[in-house]
Formats: C-alpha cells, sequence, structure tokens
C-alpha cells in the first residue's frame, strides 16, 4: 500500500471511529433511558418476562461471531483464502442465529401479550435490544456485500481495508452486546 492509499484509509478509519462514537453515545442514552424505566411501576418486570435459555444460546452465538471474524481476518493475511472464507461465512451464520433468537424472543413476548405499550420497561427494552437487533441485521448485509466484492476480486488492499472497518463495527457490536446482558439481563436473571 502506497502513502497515498495509506493516508486515504487512515482518514476512512478516523471517520469510521467517530461514527462508532457517535453510536456509543447513543446506546449509552439508550441504556440510562432502559434504567430509568426498568422495572416498571405496573404491568410485566424483567423477571417474569425474560428467559436464561434464550439469552444463553443467543450470545453464544453472537459472541463467538466476533472470534470467527477474527480467525477469517487472520486467514486472509496469511493468504488462506479457504479459511477466510470459511470463518468468515460461519460468522454469518451465527450472526442469523442470533437474529433469529432474537425475533423468536420478541414474537413470544408479543404472544404473551408483552408487547411494546404494555408499559415503559417493555417500551424502552424493544428500542434498546431492537436497536442492536437492527445493527446485526446490518451488520448481516454487511458480510454479505463484503462476499460479492471478494469474490469480483476487487483489489486486495482495498479489500482488506473493507474488512477491517467492518471488523471494527462487529465487535463494537459484539460489545454492545455484553453491555445489553449486563444490564438488562443478567440483574433479572441471576
Amino acid at each position: 500500500m502506497n502513502r497515498a492509499e495509506q493516508a486515504l484509509f487512515n482518514d476512512k478509519k478516523m471517520g469510521f471511529f467517530i461514527y462508532l462514537g457517535v453510536e456509543a453515545i447513543m446506546f449509552a442514552v439508550l441504556f440510562a433511558t432502559y434504567l430509568i424505566f426498568t422495572p416498571a411501576s405496573n404491568g410485566p418486570q424483567p423477571s417474569e418476562v425474560f428467559e436464561a435459555k434464550t439469552v444463553i444460546l443467543s450470545s453464544f452465538f453472537l459472541l463467538s461471531s466476533s472470534g470467527t471474524l477474527w480467525l477469517g481476518e487472520r486467514a486472509l493475511k496469511s493468504e488462506k483464502q479457504n479459511i477466510f472464507l470459511t470463518g468468515l461465512g460461519i460468522t454469518m451464520l451465527f450472526a442469523i442465529i442470533f437474529l433469529g433468537f432474537e425475533v423468536y424472543e420478541f414474537a413470544s413476548f408479543v404472544r404473551e401479550g408483552h408487547g411494546m405499550g404494555v408499559n415503559v420497561f417493555m417500551s424502552s427494552y424493544y428500542v434498546l435490544v431492537g436497536l442492536h437487533a437492527a445493527h446485526v441485521a446490518f451488520g448481516i448485509g454487511w458480510m454479505a456485500v463484503l462476499f460479492v466484492q471478494y469474490f469480483r476480486q476487487i483489489p486486495r488492499t482495498l479489500f482488506t481495508e473493507k474488512l477491517s472497518i467492518f471488523s471494527y463495527y462487529w465487535h463494537f457490536v459484539d460489545v454492545v452486546w455484553v453491555f445489553i446482558i449486563g444490564i438488562v439481563y443478567l440483574p433479572y436473571l441471576l
């Protein structure tokens, strides 16, 4: 990579870190809102709604996806194309499974009468966890684009930069999930 390409990548990386900073502030506000409104004075309470099994399984898949992405990145740098593709593919599969658990959880809550409008706890829960799920869905789409770009054989340095920026995003999404586990679920599942 020449100096001009490196400078351009550094600018992109800085812009993306600014974006992640704004996202972190947005999630911090949503966490604060959730803490203010939970537990609610009436209606369903977190301990009545959350299921440990779903949280554990979904967490396993999402948090494991960071490891498979990391392995894929290392394989790409080592020119091990099949291992890279497998790592990125498993990351995408784990993300889809995680999203399936989230859809299942939300649908179960709604079937049980715990929709968004039931109380302020459920509203703040759906906004916080739903926004995170939207970030996962966006990440799945981004991975699909990365696959297309890989097979279209865009320049290797450009592809590596794109994968690196995606990696920052994906690890951010996983860190937010760790906070969701610790703040939203864990206090009411112990």
